[in-house]
C-alpha cells in the first residue's frame, strides 16, 4: 500500500518567517505604513524593504549622547528626535538614527514619519550591516532631497572611541562636503550652536 503524499509543511518550513513578496514595481511608502508584521525600524530604500539587525551598544549609546546634546542646544524653532521615518519620495523612506526637524513638522504622539522638507539634520550611526547604506546610499539621497546637514558616526581605534564626520550640502552640486572630523568634542556653529563632549560616551 502506497502512502498518500502529504502537503503538511516540515518543521523547518513551519519555523521560517513568511516574508512579504514585493510587487514588480517595488514597495511604496504606503506599504511601509500598512504591511502587517514588519520588524521595528524597517526602512524603504529604492522600493526595497531593509530590515535592521540587532544593534551594538555603541549604536544605542551614541544615539542617546547625540540626542541629549542636541536637545540641550536646540533653539525653540526645531525639535530633536531619533529613529523616525523620513519620507523622501514614493519609494524611499529611510530612518535616520538621530534627526533635527522644524517644530511645525511635529504633529502629535501617534506620528510615524516626517516629510524630508522639514528635516534640518540627519545623523547615521554606522553598524556592521548598514555600513554601505550609511556611507553611500543614504547620504546621497539625503543631499539630493535637500537636507542641509548630515553627520556620520563611527567607531575608531583599538578602544572603539566615537568619531563624528560633519557634512554640509553644497547648493550648487547638491552633494555633501565634509567640513570637519571630530573625536573629542563636537563644537559647531551650524545648524545652530552645538557643543557635545564625545568623551562622555565612556560614561553612558
Amino acid at each position: 500500500m502506497t502512502a498518500e503524499p502529504t502537503t503538511r509543511p516540515t518543521a523547518e518550513q513551519s519555523a521560517a518567517p513568511a516574508w512579504p513578496v514585493p510587487p514588480s514595481e517595488g514597495w511604496t511608502v504606503d506599504d511601509l505604513h500598512t504591511l502587517p508584521g514588519l520588524p521595528p525600524h524597517t526602512e524603504l530604500i529604492d522600493g526595497s524593504l531593509v530590515f535592521v539587525s540587532p544593534q551594538r551598544r555603541f549604536h544605542s549609546a551614541m544615539i542617546f549622547l547625540l540626542r541629549t546634546g542636541l536637545r540641550i542646544s536646540a533653539p525653540p524653532e526645531v525639535r530633536v528626535d531619533s529613529e523616525m521615518t523620513v519620507v523622501i519620495n514614493r519609494g524611499n523612506a529611510p530612518e535616520p538614527d538621530v534627526l533635527v526637524v522644524r517644530k511645525e513638522a511635529v504633529r502629535g504622539p501617534t506620528q510615524t514619519s516626517y516629510p524630508v522638507a522639514d528635516v534640518v539634520l540627519a545623523v547615521e550611526v554606522v553598524s556592521p550591516d548598514s555600513e554601505s547604506r550609511d556611507h553611500d546610499t543614504k547620504p546621497s539621497k539625503y543631499a539630493a532631497a535637500g537636507i542641509e546637514h548630515f553627520w556620520l558616526v563611527d567607531m575608531e581605534g583599538e578602544d572603539n572611541h566615537p568619531v563624528v564626520r560633519v557634512y554640509e550640502r553644497d547648493p550648487v552640486t547638491q552633494v555633501y562636503t565634509c567640513t570637519g572630523v571630530h573625536r573629542d568634542r563636537l563644537k559647531l556653529a551650524v545648524p545652530f550652536p552645538i557643543d557635545i563632549d564625545l568623551s562622555e560616551f565612556d560614561e553612558i
